[in-house]
């Protein structure tokens, strides 16, 4: 097997991110569920915008986030996913290019809008998300680059693309390819709802051998085998895959491969003012210190510490240089 041109590859919807502080009973008023993704049509997107002030846009999409922190921490990644050749779809391509991640998926040159997410975030840091997926759902088998995913040591599917059907396909095909590499796949569950939502198919490309690595938080994990125990939920998890990294919240996270269980403490923070990203970023500190042989229970410190940098402010894209913040928490990268 060759050596990997890419450390990560990731697969997701390419999305812009509108983000607004709100209260909670603006949140009552719209009747979205707090701390919920949930998906909308243009007509909703344009009532939930009218209701938000003094907004921030930057560029998001969970797995993309993740694959941006993975090239901030020294990483070679690259990202598939699909945007239009319009406004938000030119800003969403420099944002991710300008992070020095490889962008090979073609522009949409016709068909809906570059997607949205609109993020309402509450005093206690809790994020909201109502996201338009427009050009990201017509992510398509033809859009899955071959040679790029042939050269990542690590292609990261990200749960909340399974909606559509022909991503679905690009999942398949992906993780074929990858496979076919001897590479390994990587599946985030993404959020309780989408686990809800698509729970037997996610049950069976693990059962089926399609991912290799799953990423879960404490929520998405019970809810994926229907039990209030997280500890019945692990086991059954750690039986399905060959690496379970699950995080807890303030709990800290584990990482579960065969018989051996590691666990890392959440990295303090002085304050939590927006959780969007958490996971992505998460995921991020954790694949670099896989991709660069640190041990699951560095890699979950690094991850904490990924973390930790988002929640700090507002926003899915660190403001700090995470790979000197690593260096100065004693990481090697």
């Amino acid at each position: 097997m060759s050596q990997p041109r890419y450390d990560v590859a990731g697969i997701g919807n390419a999305i812009v991110d509108v983000l607004a502080r709100t209260e909670d009973d603006v949140l009552a008023k719209l009747d979205v569920h707090k701390g919920a993704m949930m998906l909308i049509d243009e007509p909703r997107a344009e009532a939930i915008y009218a209701a938000m002030s003094q907004t921030i846009e930057m560029s998001g999409g969970s797995a993309a986030n993740t694959i941006v922190g993975c090239g901030m921490l020294g990483l070679k990644g690259a990202f598939l996913g699909k945007v239009k050749d319009d406004q938000l779809g030119a800003s969403f391509g420099h944002g991710i290019k300008a992070a020095g991640v490889h962008f090979p998926t073609a522009l949409a040159t016709d068909g809906p809008a570059t997607a949205r997410s609109f993020i309402l975030v509450t005093p206690d840091g809790e994020r909201t998300m109502n996201t338009y997926l427009g050009a990201a759902q017509n992510l398509a088998p033809e859009d899955v680059d071959a040679e790029t995913i042939a050269n990542a040591g690590v292609t990261y599917l990200e749960g909340y693309l399974w909606d559509p059907p022909a991503a679905k396909q690009a999942f398949l095909k992906a993780a074929t390819i990858a496979h076919g590499a001897g590479r390994s796949v990587a599946l985030t569950l993404s959020d309780s709802f989408c686990v809800d939502r698509y729970r037997d198919e996610f049950l069976g490309l693990m059962r089926d051998k399609v991912v290799d690595i799953v990423f879960a938080n404490e929520s998405e994990l019970k809810s994926l085998y229907q039990t209030a125990d997280f500890a019945t939920a692990l086991d059954a998890l750690r039986a399905e895959v060959r690496l379970a990294v699950v995080t807890r919240s303030e709990n800290g996270a584990l990482a579960a491969e065969g018989a051996n269980l590691v666990t890392a403490p959440a990295y303090p923070v002085e304050r939590v003012v927006d959780t969007t990203g958490a996971g992505d970023l998460f995921a991020a500190g954790f694949l670099a210190g896989y991709a660069r042989g640190l041990g699951h229970e560095m890699s979950l410190r690094l991850g904490a510490l990924c973390a930790a940098e988002i929640i700090s402010h507002m926003g899915a894209r660190p403001e700090a240089d995470l790979k000197a913040l690593a260096a100065e928490n004693g990481f090697s990268l």
